[in-house]
């Protein structure tokens, strides 16, 4: 019984978690994000808020960058740390400015915010590019 109340019978692999987090967070940030801010820039929509200053068209450039570049990076696991840093710092901005660091508007931004320290921290794990 207690075998079972631990989940010993389900292998623990940190490189499987990782797998998961940068597949779960990486899909979800271009579907839920990204790919949208995509869209609206082919069709010629370049209105953006201006969060740190740089104006409207560079800061929506820098999202879509992030948001599905460095997204699909993190599917694929090649340049992990990298890619989840500058997500991180998007998604900084994104909570900390934007929101005002406040939870009930911000909520997801600091889940993101959080995979995305964890994959700059722990690294892509052993399934991905950057191992190869």
């Amino acid at each position: 019984m207690q075998k079972f109340l631990r989940l010993e019978f389900i292998d623990r692999s940190p490189d499987v978690g990782l797998l998961l987090l940068r597949l779960w967070l990486g899909v979800s940030m271009v579907w839920l994000h990204g790919w949208g801010k995509l869209l609206g820039a082919f069709s010629g929509k370049l209105t953006f808020l201006d969060p740190i200053g740089i104006g409207q068209v560079p800061s929506l450039l820098l999202a879509i960058f992030a948001e599905v570049g460095c997204s699909v990076l993190l599917v694929l696991g090649l340049g992990t740390r990298w890619a989840a840093l500058i997500l991180a710092f998007t998604m900084g901005v994104a909570f900390f400015v934007v929101n005002g660091g406040a939870f009930a508007k911000g909520e997801l931004a600091w889940a993101y915010l959080g995979s995305c320290l964890v994959l700059f921290v722990a690294g892509a794990g052993r399934f991905s590019m950057d191992q190869k």
